[in-house]
């Protein structure tokens, strides 16, 4: 019994908040914006962990379909490395709280262990708020990265600069391209 008291505590100190650690070793999630604007965090300290291994628990997963259902989660906002997230599942099976249930293709399928769902269910006010977090990311972020925005705008990049490049512009030219510019100014903001 001493044992597993020691062990627990000495897990704690290891692992830090919600079981996990390693300060400076995970996502910061959101820290700056493109304008350079100080946004708040989705990921704390060992968020990303508690998340892997909710989302493996849920269904067995590759290490792509977790980057992708974190993706989508926040809306396109972040997307982990590959490099923080195999490292990340390695650490969940040093745990026993993963485990590769099959390997096919050279990919491994990671699925959550008794030891690791039992954990879960002790972290469940952890992620409803790391769940709340995501939430409020993916809102704020939602159409900042949506593709067809992202495409539309390259198109409207592409077409000026194939005109600009085929010669030089009348001032009808340059009056009827910059009223085309301007409409769309104009129909952005009121959408």
């Amino acid at each position: 019994m001493h044992g597993l008291h020691h062990r627990h505590h000495h897990e704690h100190a290891r692992f830090g908040r919600h079981g996990f650690g390693f300060g400076g070793h995970g996502p910061r999630g959101m820290g700056r914006s493109e304008r350079g604007e100080r946004r708040e965090r989705v990921f704390e300290q060992g968020d990303l962990r508690l998340l892997l291994l909710k989302l493996v628990a849920e269904k067995p997963r590759h290490g792509y379909d977790l980057i992708k259902a974190i993706e989508d989660a926040v809306g396109g906002a972040y997307s982990p490395s590959p490099g923080v997230v195999y490292p990340t599942l390695t650490l969940l099976e040093d745990l026993g709280y993963a485990k590769v249930q099959e390997a096919e293709g050279g990919k491994k399928l990671y699925a959550v262990t008794p030891e690791g769902a039992a954990f879960l269910e002790t972290q469940a006010e952890a992620i409803a708020q790391l769940q709340a977090r995501i939430d409020q990311a993916a809102m704020a972020g939602r159409g900042r990265n949506a593709p067809q925005i992202v495409r539309a705008m390259g198109n409207l990049g592409m077409a000026l600069q194939l005109r600009l490049n085929r010669g030089p512009l009348t001032e009808e030219q340059i009056q009827a391209v910059a009223a085309a510019i301007d409409a769309a100014a104009a129909a952005v903001e009121k959408a």
